[in-house]
C-alpha cells in the first residue's frame, strides 16, 4: 500500500513540475527571454508521467516538438533545462538546443525531434543497440497523433515488429495535428496502424497517470522479455495553444465550448485527488520554490560566446572552420 502511495506521490510531482514549468516556459516567451517560442505540453503531464516512471535509469526515450515533459519526466534537471530554453551557456546544451532539441544522454534522453515522427527511428536503433549489447534496456519513442502517418514512422513499427526490438511507440492522441482534427487526417485507427504490424497496441486515458503507468509497465515488461515492440495510445486534449505564436496570432480552430470541454478534466486533479490535501499542498509550494530557482538561474546565466558558434559539429571535436577548410582542400 506504501508503495502505491509513494508511486501517486512521485506522478504528481512529475506533473506539477511539467504544468509549473510550461506555465513559467510561457512566461518567458511573451517576456522575450525565449526566442522563437514553444509548443505547450499542459493538458498531457499524466502521459509523460505516467510512462517515465515505469521506466529504468538506464533506459532511452526520444521525444518531439513538444518534449519538455517527457525529457523532465525522465529526470531532467528543470534548472538546467530552463537556462537552455532561455539559450543560455548553463542548459542542458550549452544552450545550442532550445526548446526543440533538448537532450540529457547521461538520464538516457537522447533529444527532443523538431521532425515530427522522427524520433520513432531512433529510439528503435537505441533498442536494437540494446539488444546487440545483450543488455535489457527499453527504448521509449513519444509522438503526436499527426505522426502515425509519416512514413519513416510506419517503416519503423515495421523494421521493430520483424527484429523483435524492445521498444514502445507512445502515441499522444491529443486531437489535433497543429489545427487538422484526427477525424480530418487518420483513416482507420491509431491503434490500427501498430496491429497492422503485429504489435500489440492499447488505447488508454491519458488524463489518468495511474491507467497510463499500468499500461507502460506492462508495455516495458514484454520488451525486457524480449517479446518485441508495444504500442499505447494515450488520448489527452491539449489545453494550450499548438505553438505560443498563437497567442498573438488567434488562430481559431477550436470554440471556446471546445477548450472549455476539454479542460474540464485536468490531469492534476484527476490524480492530484488522490493525495490528501496537506501532500498536495506541500509538493505545489516545493515546485514553485524550484521553479523560482530556475527563473532566477536562467536570467542571470550568461549567454553563450559567439566565438565558439562553430563548435560540437563534428563527433571527433573537429571545428566547423576547419571542416571546411579541409573539404575545400579535398575538392581542390
Amino acid at each position: 500500500m506504501r508503495e502505491r502511495g509513494d508511486m501517486d506521490t512521485g506522478l504528481y510531482r512529475t506533473m506539477r513540475l511539467i504544468r509549473r514549468f510550461e506555465e513559467r516556459a510561457i512566461e518567458l516567451v511573451h517576456a522575450g527571454e525565449i526566442i522563437g517560442g514553444i509548443h505547450p505540453y499542459i493538458g498531457q503531464e499524466a502521459i509523460a508521467a505516467g510512462v517515465c516512471a515505469a521506466l529504468r535509469a538506464d533506459d532511452v526515450i526520444t521525444s518531439t516538438h513538444r518534449g519538455h515533459g517527457h525529457v523532465l519526466a525522465k529526470g531532467a534537471d528543470p534548472v538546467r533545462m530552463l537556462a537552455e530554453l532561455t539559450g543560455r551557456a548553463t542548459g542542458l546544451n550549452q544552450g545550442r538546443g532550445g526548446s526543440m532539441h533538448a537532450a540529457d544522454f547521461s538520464k538516457g534522453i537522447y533529444g527532443a525531434n523538431g521532425i515530427v515522427g522522427a524520433g520513432g527511428a531512433i529510439a528503435t536503433g537505441a533498442a536494437w543497440a540494446a539488444v546487440r549489447e545483450g543488455s535489457d534496456r527499453v527504448a521509449v519513442s513519444f509522438f503526436g497523433d499527426g505522426a502515425v502517418s509519416q512514413g519513416v514512422l510506419l517503416e519503423t513499427f515495421n523494421l521493430a515488429a520483424l527484429w523483435r526490438l524492445p521498444v514502445l511507440f507512445v502515441c499522444e492522441n491529443n486531437g489535433y495535428a497543429t489545427t487538422l482534427t484526427v477525424a480530418q487526417s487518420v483513416a482507420g485507427s491509431i491503434t490500427g496502424r501498430a496491429e497492422a504490424f503485429g504489435i500489440p497496441a492499447v488505447s488508454v486515458d491519458g488524463v489518468d497517470a495511474a491507467a497510463v503507468l499500468d499500461a507502460a509497465r506492462d508495455a516495458v515488461a514484454r520488451g525486457r522479455a524480449g517479446a518485441g515492440p508495444s504500442f499505447i495510445e494515450a488520448t489527452a486534449y491539449r489545453f494550450d495553444a499548438h505553438h505560443t505564436w498563437e497567442h498573438k496570432a488567434r488562430v481559431r480552430y477550436r470554440s471556446d465550448e471546445e477548450v472549455a470541454a476539454g479542460r474540464s478534466r485536468d490531469p492534476l486533479d484527476v490524480h492530484g485527488s488522490r493525495l490528501d490535501a496537506d501532500t498536495r499542498a506541500g509538493i505545489d509550494a516545493d515546485v514553485e520554490a524550484l521553479m523560482a530557482e530556475a527563473v532566477a538561474f536562467a536570467l542571470d546565466s550568461p549567454r553563450p560566446d559567439p566565438a565558439g558558434a562553430l563548435d560540437h559539429l563534428y563527433a571527433t571535436g573537429l571545428r566547423g572552420r576547419d571542416g571546411i577548410g579541409l573539404l575545400d582542400t579535398a575538392v581542390r
